[in-house]
């Protein structure tokens, strides 16, 4: 009897992850972005250049069953390289102890990706709301996920805590980072 009951729990299984499938990035059409106030007047942005991600997608339910990225700080960009160069350094980043920023998925639903978040050695929860914008088939036949995330976070949470007061009051750079991912990930 035990038997009989395990065949269904285990087909149930079985199906619900028949159309899970692994996808890796396409970075000629991702993009990882940022952005942060300066001076309180204005927002700076920036991306990074050079990251890879695990991806565990379900295309049938449209639904992630994994996520895990990892991002090279050395590849930042934000159009000036004196400023590239000071985020790299130890005032903020400190790329010679901490090269990478990674990120672990923790708990996945339609609505919100929550995960681990660790830069500069810290790591803290942080929540991204995902979009997914389309499942298709491309010219070559390969299957293809077009998605979003979307979240902030406190930099100072982080270690980040470089600044400058301004003679006006205020500082030279915002707390609050918005984190943009723009993702085109190819079926493997």
């Amino acid at each position: 009897m035990k038997r009989l009951l395990f065949i269904p729990l285990l087909l149930a299984l079985t199906l619900q992850f028949a159309s899970a499938a692994e996808y890796i990035v396409d970075a000629s059409h991702s993009h990882v972005s940022f952005s942060i106030k300066h001076m309180m007047i204005s927002n700076v942005k920036g991306e990074f250049k050079s990251f890879e991600a695990e991806i565990d997608f379900d295309a049938s339910s449209k639904k992630f069953n994994k996520l895990s990225s990892s991002i090279d700080v050395s590849s930042i960009d934000t159009g000036i390289t004196k400023r590239d160069e000071h985020l790299k350094s130890a005032d903020f980043f400190d790329i010679e102890k901490y090269a990478t920023i990674n990120f672990v998925a923790t708990k996945i639903s339609e609505n919100k990706i929550v995960g681990n978040l660790t830069i500069h050695g810290v790591t803290k929860e942080i929540e991204l709301t995902p979009t997914i914008h389309g499942v298709i088939k491309d010219f070559q036949g390969n299957n293809r996920v077009g998605f979003s995330l979307e979240g902030k976070l406190n930099r100072t949470d982080f270690g980040l805590t470089w600044n400058k007061m301004l003679e006006s009051g205020g500082i030279v750079v915002g707390e609050d980072v918005k984190i943009t991912v723009d993702i085109e990930a190819i079926e493997l």
